[in-house]
This record gives C-alpha cells, structure tokens and sequence, in this order.
C-alpha cells in the first residue's frame, strides 16, 4: 500500500506569521486641519512608514506654497503620498503622485487621495479629484511617458516641481533617481527637485550624500534649503549617532542657468 504522503510537505495554517494590518496616521497641517493618511500593512519598498522627510517637506510647502501654487509637481516614490497630497491642497495646477507600480500601493495613493476632503474638486463640482491629482506607478530611471501625459489636460509638457522625500537610503538607486528627474523636470529656471532625507543609517551617511555629488557631475545646481532636528529619532532603538538619525535636511536640484529656456 502506498503511503499517505498528501499534505507531508504543506506547512501548517499557522506556520508563518500574519502580515501586519493595515494602519493609519494623522498630520496636521498649520491651519489647524488634519489629514489622515492610509498605509499598507507592510511593504518591502518601506512604503508601510509615514517617513520624517514626507512630513518635513510638506511643512516647507505649507510656509512656502508659492512653490507649488499653479504649478505641476511629480513625486517620485511616494508612499501614502503626504507631500503630494499637501501640494495639490496647497493649489498646485496638476499632482502626479508615484510610487512602485505594486497594485496594492498604487491603490492604497489613491485611497488617500479620494479619502482627503481638503483637495480641491473639479471646476463643475465633480467629486472626481483626477482634475488636482493622481496617482500612478513609476520604477525609477524608466520610461516617463505615462507620467507626462498627465499634464496634457494643462497643456504642459514636463513638471516644475519633483518631489523625493527620504528615498536617498536606496545608495544603487541614485542614478535611476536622477535621470528620472532629467527626464521629466522641466526647463525653466524656476524647475527645482526638493530632496528631503535623513541619515537613518549614521555610518553611511556619505553613501546618502553621494547623491549630490552624483546630481552635480550631471550638471545639476545645488542648494541646501532647510535643516530641522526632531524631537526623536524615527526608528529609536537603531544604531548609529542618534543626533544624525533625527536630522532632517532638504536640498534644492535645479538646472544650471545654460540649460533652461
């Protein structure tokens, strides 16, 4: 007789652990608003954190929004999609929020944008806020096409504001994160990529830095705009000068003067 062998291999129903549920956070934004923000219940691509450099570059654009008012803004790797959702708030004519082209994050985007009642609706009232926003998926240093043809409805052909917050730990990244940003930053003078990070891994923070050189060997200008220290560091049993993991610092990439038009 032979022997029973159906199920030997299977592993038991409890055998692995559950994913973590979906959770929620809340920011508020300086009038006193809240916006509260989905995220996944776990994602390799780190797309289950609310990131310090999300939040710190959105509060740069709430006490400097003419930087996003009437313009068109891109944001690379975007998560729950907060700097995003805070331009279109904010007035920018046209939002394009990105991240890796997994279903359940591009979902979870829009979720978060349809859930945000502070987003401005269609001129004819619709509901559907595709006229300020929308999210799409985007690999880094790929094709751009379907990003771009977002703005055909405004009759622009490449964003004025790219938006990169805390994706510089991505070190074999970093020249698919600059030629995305060379292919879809618009030429004009006043085009700037905002790139906000901290230093979550102390010990190679000159990795993270290697960025800017990189972005300057391509030509790009660039500036430092802001550097703010939390109260804690976001990961607080980490490793690593806690001093460091709780700075946040924001830098500017912007075309040299020769390039626009």
């Amino acid at each position: 007789m032979e022997p029973d062998i159906a199920g030997f291999f299977q592993e038991p129903a409890d055998y692995y652990p559950p994913s973590p549920p979906p959770t929620s956070q809340v920011y508020t934004l300086q009038s006193g608003k809240t916006i509260t923000l989905h995220l996944v219940g776990h994602s390799p691509l780190e797309a289950h954190h609310l990131w310090n450099g999300s939040r710190i570059i959105s509060q740069y654009f709430e006490t400097h929004p003419s930087e996003v008012q009437g313009r068109t803004v891109l944001e690379l790797g975007a998560g729950a999609g907060l700097p995003s959702i805070v331009c279109a708030i904010l007035g920018a004519q046209k939002t394009v929020v990105t991240d890796y082209p997994d279903p359940d994050l591009v979902v979870n985007m829009k979720k978060n944008i349809l859930g945000c009642e502070l987003i401005p609706v269609a001129d004819n009232g619709d509901v559907d806020k595709s006229a300020a926003i929308v999210a799409d998926g985007y690999v880094w240093g790929a094709d751009p096409t379907h990003l771009l043809a977002h703005l055909e409805p405004v009759k622009r052909d490449k964003f004025d504001v790219l938006i990169l917050a805390d994706l510089l730990f991505r070190h074999s990244e970093h020249g698919n994160m600059i030629r995305s940003i060379e292919a879809t930053m618009s030429r004009k003078g006043t085009s700037k990529a905002f790139v906000c990070f901290t230093s979550y891994r102390p010990w190679l923070q000159h990795k993270d830095l290697a960025f800017f050189e990189l972005a300057r060997e391509r030509g790009f200008r660039v500036e430092k705009i802001l550097e703010e220290k939390m109260s804690k560091a976001m990961f607080e049993n980490d490793p690593g000068d806690e001093e460091v993991r709780k700075t946040v610092t924001a830098f500017t990439l912007r075309w040299p003067d020769e390039m626009c038009m």
